[in-house]
């Protein structure tokens, strides 16, 4: 509603209370006395715990007339069929809320979960919806299903303890095929198995790339499922970067499945396989395909009973991995070898920021390995201190980096030399060369992992196919990889590029045939040079040499070359266009100066595309027309 106050909204509440015969929720009547700005949405509308009836919950439809809010917190209010569906109906037609959460609400029933479905259909701002611990049984899934297919604005679903299994699951994966909005799907506690549940989960995978976070927490999808999730998890480019697999009876066997698996996944990020047996030859069947992964940036081994064998591998991978953020491994029986390991793991690795263990020295034999223990988790600790400040300098670097980068900035200099020294000072602090690559990085270094993919020869293959690869290894580490250190003496393609133009104009500018050596002069003075510097690019020179209205040719040795080194100021010379004889033959390659000595210069076609031939159709051009020919017709 326009122009509301607050002591309308609580009249009008207190009237509809009076009307329907129903009690006033103190909690409410509090919240709308506090509410501030009434004309954007409200953060929240929190009712958990309130019992509402179906009368209490029409008691709301003036209030919900009148405001919108961010959240609606409906958690345990007991709803009722009736109940539910009124509210559900109510914040459709509003458009009341962007998150609502309905959980612990047991008894909304079909028609509930049916009014519920109807709004997520229907409404274009709800993002979020939480349902956890409400049944969402056979005869209710098919709304629910049906709304998710057609168009549904959700980004976040929370479905955990909703009794999934079966065909719930089968029809919510089958409509989850097809949509492209869903980021995050939450089914943890669902008793989801090993075969059925898994293979629709596997299959979800296959064709939606556009879940980011997959949850299936305290489940039973065993070795069995794990397969079927691989399966999917192996079509994956651009897509999964969470996937959350604690307490789901995994072991060495499953392991091996997921090692094969992970060398092809481009995207996934954080792994968690936390409370799953699967022991020390589990790990080993995972390391290889942990080292061969290019985008694991977190993993979670808690309580997987690993022994110090286990750290062992583990600490091979550390020290292998460039990008490893975070490891957990708490509730793991690693003692004073294990430690050893991932101590000497640490001082080769400058990603690891966080490594979990337990903070108190496992029992042993040897009473002064327990001391030693206490010494290596302290170095550890350390190594990852290191590592973080290390992160914290890079970051503030690519900072200073992004803000020189993150306009495009056209800067136009006089003289070659000067353009080349402000061009260093240009928000940098090394020389461009240097940046190069390091500019490069920044652009991939966007948390979101949806930077643009750079362009790059050589090397840089990889980078267009992993993007969130690079993500938060450039952002969150002070690991620079040997590309980037080796840029100033030999750079990649990609810094090479922007050192072309440079040099390339110093050439042309010089380089002129004899008769247009006193033009030439001037030339130098009057020439234009252009710096541009694009987000994660460094910097692209342009000399601007001559404007004109007849078409400019780029300064390309191979073609014949249209006046590229006379200022406007002054008329193109004759031998420029030949003129044609009196048959309309062409002259022969004779006429043309030191700058046309391709033999097969009249045959090239013109800039624009035509041929040669069309020369002959142009006119001369007047000595003081200033390089423009006589009419705007004759022109074009």
């Amino acid at each position: 509603a326009q122009n509301v106050t607050v002591e309308e909204i609580v009249t009008a509440y207190k009237q509809a209370c009076q009307k329907l015969n129903c009690k006033q929720i103190p909690k409410l009547l509090k919240q709308i006395q506090e509410f501030k700005d009434l004309a954007p949405r409200i953060d929240c509308l929190d009712l958990k715990g309130e019992k509402l009836d179906y009368k209490a919950c029409e008691a709301l439809e003036e209030i919900f007339k009148r405001v919108q809010f961010k959240i609606v917190d409906l958690e345990q209010t007991s709803l009722d069929e009736d109940g539910a569906s009124a509210l559900f109906d109510m914040i459709e037609y509003y458009e009341s809320a962007t998150h609502l959460n309905i959980s612990f609400n047991k008894h909304i029933g079909t028609r509930g979960w049916q009014a519920a479905a109807h709004m997520m259909r229907k409404t274009n701002c709800l993002q979020y919806l939480d349902a956890r611990n409400t049944p969402l049984l056979d005869h209710s899934a098919p709304f629910v299903a049906r709304a998710l297919r057609i168009s549904s604005s959700l980004v976040v679903l929370h479905l955990e303890n909703a009794s999934l299994s079966g065909r719930p699951l089968m029809l919510l994966a089958t409509a989850l095929k097809m949509n492209m909005n869903l980021r995050e799907l939450y089914l943890a506690d669902n008793k989801l198995n090993g075969l059925q549940d898994s293979a629709q989960l596997g299959n979800l995978l296959k064709f939606n790339c556009y879940i980011q976070i997959l949850d299936l927490r305290n489940n039973h999808i065993l070795d069995s499922g794990l397969a079927y999730l691989c399966e999917g998890l192996k079509e994956q480019r651009r897509g999964l970067v969470t996937l959350v697999l604690w307490n789901n009876q995994l072991t060495h066997t499953g392991m091996a499945y997921l090692g094969m698996t992970l060398p092809h996944t481009q995207s996934l990020e954080t792994l968690n396989l936390g409370h799953n047996p699967i022991g020390n030859e589990g790990i080993r069947n995972l390391k290889n395909g942990l080292i061969g992964n290019r985008s694991v940036l977190r993993l979670g081994l808690a309580s997987t009973k690993l022994t110090c064998e286990g750290a062992v591998a583990v600490a091979e991978f550390i020290a292998e991995s460039p990008r490893l953020l975070r490891l957990d491994l708490r509730e793991n029986e690693i003692k004073t070898g294990g430690l050893m390991a991932l101590s000497l793991a640490l001082k080769v690795n400058h990603s690891l920021l966080r490594l979990d263990l337990d903070r108190e020295p496992k029992k042993e034999s040897v009473k002064s390995f327990i001391e030693t223990q206490k010494a290596l988790l302290a170095e550890i600790q350390n190594g990852c201190k290191r590592n973080f400040i290390l992160a914290k300098e890079k970051e503030e670097k690519e900072q200073k980096l992004q803000q020189s980068a993150s306009m495009p900035e056209i800067s136009v200099t006089e003289p070659l030399g000067e353009g080349l020294a402000e061009d260093a000072q240009d928000g940098s602090t090394g020389t461009a060369l240097e940046e190069g690559e390091e500019a490069e990085e920044t652009a991939l270094a966007s948390e979101n992992g949806d930077a643009e993919p750079a362009e790059e020869d050589g090397d840089g293959g990889d980078a267009t196919d992993s993007d969130s690869d690079t993500d938060e290894e450039e952002e969150d580490t002070g690991f620079e990889t040997k590309d980037s250190s080796d840029a100033p003496q030999t750079p990649g393609a990609a810094t090479a590029t922007p050192e072309k133009p440079r040099e390339q104009p110093r050439h042309d500018a010089g380089a002129g045939d004899p008769a247009a050596s006193p033009a030439s002069a001037p030339s130098q003075g009057n020439e234009r040079r252009i710096s541009v510097s694009s987000p994660g690019r460094g910097h692209k020179i342009f000399v601007v040499t001559r404007v004109e209205s007849l078409p400019e040719r780029a300064a390309d040795g191979g073609r014949p070359r249209w006046d590229a080194e006379t200022p406007s100021s002054t008329p193109p010379p004759k031998a420029e266009l030949p003129a044609p004889r009196a048959n309309g033959a062409l002259p022969e390659a004779t006429a043309t100066g030191p700058e046309r000595g391709d033999p097969a210069a009249h045959d090239a076609p013109l800039p624009n595309g035509l041929k040669m031939d069309f020369a002959r159709a142009l006119p001369d051009v007047a000595p003081d027309g200033e390089g423009k020919t006589g009419t705007c017709a004759a022109e074009h």
